[in-house]
């Protein structure tokens, strides 16, 4: 049985890639941060089928310790402080978590597991104001805020680590991918989840930022599939995996509320205060090196993605509003 760490398993892509592992047979280990509330909602249907161990990409002795533990084939860094908005507010904690972190892990994995096969969550934010269109693994990075900054170096380090230790390390420059485990204050989410409190009345109106924003979403389900197969590879690699098509901000809010049955323009407001200080308005990837050598290519289309996360979320908010009326 082939045995894999995840770090940032509570999160989205986290609980999607330890579900994938679980079918495919592997013993999942996850790393988690120390708090005081309940941060397993995603993972709880799983939670009797991983183990997960103590571990900080601040502290990279607990790092070595997770690792020696669970002695894994496959290491799949995926925690960092991950929302574009935040790193602008906490610039130096961004660096701390989403570069240096790698850092950590890699150096961890060095001394404790040298021959693991070794992911990164590298980010299209990296690209930033994008050079060329589409985007590929040679399209120059130009990063445009503190978090595409630190997913910069991240990436490096881990093609330093490769070239310079032989490390069998790979990134996935993971263009936007969505879900309805995404967190609310991502935008998508942000949008689905309004739709939905405003379909069943509990609020009036949703304000937004840049409208015209084009951004390349996928699902993150889908996209998990991508980071497997990387570390199934002979060879360590960097691979894009995006949909090559983009959409606004504003076709994801029409389909949202569509889906809901709602005339978006009656209850959207533009609001200074979620435009970025330096603005990423046009992100596609075309992933034509990750279908041509791992085989693998997006299998939900946009309008699917919208309408799943708009139908979990009026579900979960009627389970909501069902609940605190009780």
């Amino acid at each position: 049985m082939k045995s894999a760490l995840v770090t940032g398993i509570t999160g989205q892509d986290g609980s999607y890639l330890a579900e994938f592992l679980l079918e495919k047979g592997y013993k999942v280990y996850g790393v988690t941060r120390r708090s005081s509330t309940n941060v397993t909602s995603r993972i709880e249907h799983i939670l009797s089928k991983v183990e997960l161990l103590p571990g900080d990409l601040l502290d990279q002795p607990s790092l070595i310790e997770a690792i020696e533990i669970a002695k894994p084939d496959e290491v799949y860094n995926l925690a960092a402080q991950s929302f574009v908005q935040t790193s602008w507010n906490q610039p130096v904690l961004t660096a701390e978590f989403t570069a240096v972190g790698v850092t950590r892990i890699l150096e961890a994995v060095r001394k404790a597991a040298p021959k693991a096969r070794f992911y990164q969550a590298s980010s299209s934010e990296m690209f930033g104001k994008v050079q060329a269109v589409p985007q590929v693994e040679s399209t120059p990075f130009y990063p445009r805020s503190p978090y595409g900054v630190a997913k910069l170096y991240g990436h490096w380090i881990t093609v330093n680590y490769r070239e310079s230790f032989k490390m069998h390390a790979s990134s996935g420059i993971l263009f936007n991918h969505e879900s309805p485990r995404r967190g609310i204050e991502f935008v998508t989410r942000k949008i689905t989840y309004h739709a939905a409190l405003i379909k069943h009345g509990l609020i009036n109106e949703l304000r937004l930022g840049n409208l015209d924003a084009k951004r390349d979403w996928g699902f993150a389900g889908d996209y998990v599939e991508a980071m497997w197969l990387m570390l199934q590879q002979d060879k360590p690699d960097d691979y894009v995996i995006a949909t090559n098509e983009t959409h606004t901000v504003k076709e994801f809010v029409e389909l949202a509320f569509a889906r809901a049955d709602l005339d978006w323009k009656k209850y959207v407001k533009l609001d200074e205060r979620f435009m970025r200080p330096a603005e990423v308005d046009l992100l596609i990837g075309n992933p034509v090196k990750a279908k041509k050598v791992l085989g693998w290519e997006p299998k939900t289309s946009f309008k699917e993605l919208v309408n799943m996360m708009v139908d979990s979320d009026l579900e979960y908010v009627k389970q909501s509003a069902g609940n605190s009326a009780r």
